[in-house]
């Protein structure tokens, strides 16, 4: 009986986790996971945000790098538009920019007034 509950928990954690390394279902999620999830984890998808610009940038990124093939125009069009709608946003890259008070240099001295 111990056995089957440890058997259950691990399965229900190992489900955890997959249910965070997945794509968000809508249209041309298919072509994503094919073209994406050949190379690596979709957690470096769903990290990453832009437009369409961006999106096609790093694509070309990859073909030129790291050996991503030629995707078929419609396919890849697709995959612009299912990045660009599930993952865009005003943020592009893999997080927003530290605000520049807290980076070294800029730190606000603590007041003399006491």
């Amino acid at each position: 009986m111990r056995r089957a509950g440890l058997l259950l928990g691990l399965l229900a954690s190992a489900s955890a986790g997959a249910a965070e390394d997945q794509l968000v279902r809508a249209p041309g999620w298919e072509i994503a996971a094919r073209n994406c999830g050949a190379c690596h984890s979709y957690r470096l998808v769903t990290a990453q945000r832009g437009d369409a610009r961006f999106w096609t940038q790093l694509i070309r990124w990859m073909q030129a790098t790291q050996g991503l093939w030629e995707i078929p125009p419609a396919d890849e069009a697709a995959l612009i538009t299912y990045l660009e709608t599930q993952y865009g946003g005003e943020d592009f890259g893999r997080r927003p920019q530290i605000p520049a008070r807290l980076l070294p240099g800029n730190e606000v001295a603590p007041s003399s007034d006491r």
